[in-house]
């Protein structure tokens, strides 16, 4: 079953493109390059024959019920949630050492300091997602696991749900060419990195499951240095979300792993 849905895709253009954040103290709220608003078909996993695996296509979804009621900061539920992933990521992927090094919660809300991203596009370039390997372990150990598999991998779940505004869509990797890519920087007041951005192209098969609850998760492949495929994703408004009073509260989390 397909539906319609809006998304907001990077621009080519001449000049170098950046999101710069917490710009003049203005936390939380950054200052965007040129996006193209676009209606697009999106197909429901749910309601449809399409299936998605890791393995071929790099993106599962799993049913997955987690100890944690509440994920506030306050609750010190951090290392019970990533004993529960890493048990997740070595059944489901194989994983053989996974490093947990970010857990961001957004709000579907005017106010939130986290909201979903709703440009199209890939956590790292190939570059930056070499450069991370080197914050995250140092340089000699990043040496060492760049001779084996590693690969930077995301999960996405609700924290609140059904999910009923803004859920996390997806381009089928087979469908996106190499020139749909862009190379984007995020410039911080005291660093600097690089996602890639993903530009329009009519040949995009998107796909998203929804109403999703916090029993849902999505694990979705970034980088690979053995060449799996990454997920080009944003967040989606739909057509049917008029009136909906329930915002979107979801957990990403991000992950190195190492197979």
């Amino acid at each position: 079953m397909f539906s319609t849905a809006t998304v907001n895709y990077h621009v080519k253009s001449p000049y170098s493109q950046a999101f710069y954040f917490d710009t003049n103290g203005d936390v939380g709220k950054p200052v965007s390059p040129e996006l193209l608003s676009t209606q697009i078909q999106v197909q429901d996993i749910r309601r449809g024959d399409l299936t998605v695996n890791f393995e071929h296509n790099g993106i599962t979804f799993e049913s997955h019920t987690s100890q944690i009621v509440s994920f506030s900061k306050t609750t010190g539920w951090q290392e019970t949630y990533n004993n529960e992933l890493t048990a997740l990521l070595s059944e489901k992927i194989g994983a053989t050492e996974v490093i947990i090094f970010d857990h961001t919660v957004r709000r579907d809300s005017k106010n939130a300091i986290r909201r979903p991203a709703r440009n199209v596009h890939n956590d790292y370039s190939p570059e930056g997602a070499k450069q991370r390997l080197v914050d995250l372990v140092g340089t000699k150990r990043a040496v060492e696991i760049s001779k084996g598999h590693y690969a930077f991998v995301n999960l996405w779940r609700p924290i609140e749900g059904p999910i009923k505004t803004a859920p996390l869509g997806f381009i089928h990797p087979d469908s996106v060419s190499p020139d749909d890519w862009l190379e984007i920087a995020l410039v911080y007041p005291d660093r600097q990195g690089h996602i890639l951005g993903v530009t329009a192209n009519h040949q995009h098969h998107w796909f998203y499951m929804s109403q999703m609850t916090p029993q849902d998760i999505v694990i979705f492949n970034v980088y690979d240095n053995q060449g799996k495929p990454c997920l080009a994703h944003g967040a989606m408004d739909l057509g049917n979300e008029a009136g909906t009073t329930q915002p979107r509260i979801s957990l990403e989390t991000r992950t190195l792993i190492l197979f």
